[in-house]
């Protein structure tokens, strides 16, 4: 939560998050979701336009008096520059406050040459951004990221990740501030993308919705009350490391049986390649061009889908191990909606089929009743528009008022009683006796 010292700026932000929420709006209409004072929304509505955040959308079709004047944002008074990667693919962006997507590249994720060259691609696509677009800096409101793994988002700093091993331990928020001098924000991918799904990707707000993503890790992230489970340590949602089978397989996170290493697009790939060498057919080699290497379970997806027979052996045992672990956080979280990562569509709409059948056998029917069950509507641009929500749900926050200091400081009982005693020892000392009296 963001804090202004003074209720002026408080109400101007205020105004600012209500005209976003429910544009076109009349200054009225303002008054009646906010109760500020009429005179002084309209005070602080001139001094917006004038500072090109609102602009005119028409007017209102009020049957008595003066046409009331239509206010929405100006998506177009700032922009954020958003980077969202995973193991295989690092995308870049520049959007307006929408958000919306001025331009995106997308280039393969640097891996071989460990942190230094991951981080010198992420610090490289930023420049590139900021060169293309010609953007004065002051009108760049800040900078968000979507990263694998762990994430302190508090603290921007990266904890872990089991899909790249060398990504732990990186302070990146602290180096990308320090390149650009820019607000950075940094957050787990599969949370960013449910926020996107959630605010931009539903035909209406689901403030109870789990997001699946799935690739070579699987992760979620989990929606209560309208607001992302981040959890105590930060490694709420990780559902690629729930245990699924006893003594099965070795996963990178140092267990065994997990879901990323028993279902994970890797481990679709690995069971697809030791069929086909075993004398198997499938589709898939010819996807490869008859190579056994270039196979990947992307393809087994994709020949699930044309009927190919051994790809829909694994991609059934996929959903049944999928649908299992996502019974188990309907019956934890009780969500309204189930998003499945875009990418899962490959496999053709009989597999949202087979996990909704398999959810709602195992989950309590009462957590089941009104459940809806879709695939990701945003495509390829859920993770750069996630991670423009990280910057633009920022801009657009109520704020409170500053708070006190024990709540800046982060001052516990015990020091506070310490500072008070020190205080007034100080105090004391300073003062003659008549004074004291």
């Amino acid at each position: 939560m963001k804090h202004v010292p003074t209720v002026r700026e408080r109400d101007k932000d205020t105004i600012l998050a209500a005209v976003r929420r429910f544009h076109p709006i009349s200054r009225v209409g303002i008054h009646h979701l906010t109760r500020i004072r009429p005179a002084t929304i309209s005070l602080l509505v001139r001094e917006l336009l004038r500072e090109g955040m609102l602009k005119i959308a028409g007017h209102a079709n009020n049957p008595t008096g003066r046409k009331q004047v239509l206010l929405e944002i100006n998506e177009k008074s700032g922009c954020v520059i958003a980077v969202d990667f995973d193991e295989e693919f690092l995308d870049a962006a520049l959007l307006d406050l929408h958000p919306r997507t001025v331009f995106q590249f997308r280039e393969a994720t640097m891996l071989s040459a460990g942190i230094d060259g991951l981080i010198g691609q992420i610090v490289g696509s930023i420049q590139k951004v900021i060169e293309r677009s010609g953007k004065d800096r002051e009108k760049i409101r800040g900078i968000g990221v979507g990263v694998p793994g762990l994430v302190n988002s508090r603290e921007g700093s990266i904890i872990m990740s089991s899909t790249i091993e060398f990504w732990r331990n990186i302070k990146l928020k602290e180096i990308l501030e320090k390149q650009f001098a820019i607000t950075t924000l940094i957050e787990n991918n599969s949370r960013t993308k449910a926020s996107a799904e959630c605010i931009l990707g539903a035909d209406e707000l689901a403030d109870e919705m789990i997001y699946v993503e799935y690739g070579k890790g699987i992760g979620s992230g989990i929606i209560l009350h309208g607001k992302v489970l981040h959890g105590q340590r930060f490694s709420a949602g990780e559902l690629g490391h729930t245990h699924i089978l006893e003594n099965g397989p070795a996963c990178r996170c140092g267990s065994l049986g997990c879901l990323e290493a028993i279902a994970g697009v890797n481990a679709l790939e690995a069971q697809l390649r030791k069929f086909v060498a075993e004398g198997g057919t499938s589709r898939c080699l010819e996807m490869a061009e008859g190579d056994l290497q270039r196979i990947d379970g992307w393809m087994v997806l994709k020949a699930a889908r044309l009927g190919d027979k051994l790809s829909l052996a694994i991609v059934e045992d996929l959903a049944k191990h999928l649908g299992l672990a996502l019974a188990n956080l309907v019956n934890l979280f009780n969500p309204s909606v189930i998003v499945l990562d875009h990418r899962l569509e490959a496999a053709g709409p009989q597999f949202l089929d087979s996990i909704r059948r398999l959810v709602c056998m195992q989950a309590l029917s009462h957590a089941t009743e009104n459940l809806n069950f879709r695939f990701g509507k945003l495509g390829s641009e859920v993770g750069i528009l996630g991670a423009a929500l990280l910057v633009t749900e920022t801009v657009f926050e109520i704020p409170m008022l500053k708070p006190p200091r024990f709540i800046i400081e982060g001052v516990t009982p015990a020091s506070a009683r310490a500072m008070f005693d020190e205080v007034t020892k100080a105090a004391l000392a300073d003062s003659s006796p008549a004074a004291i009296h």
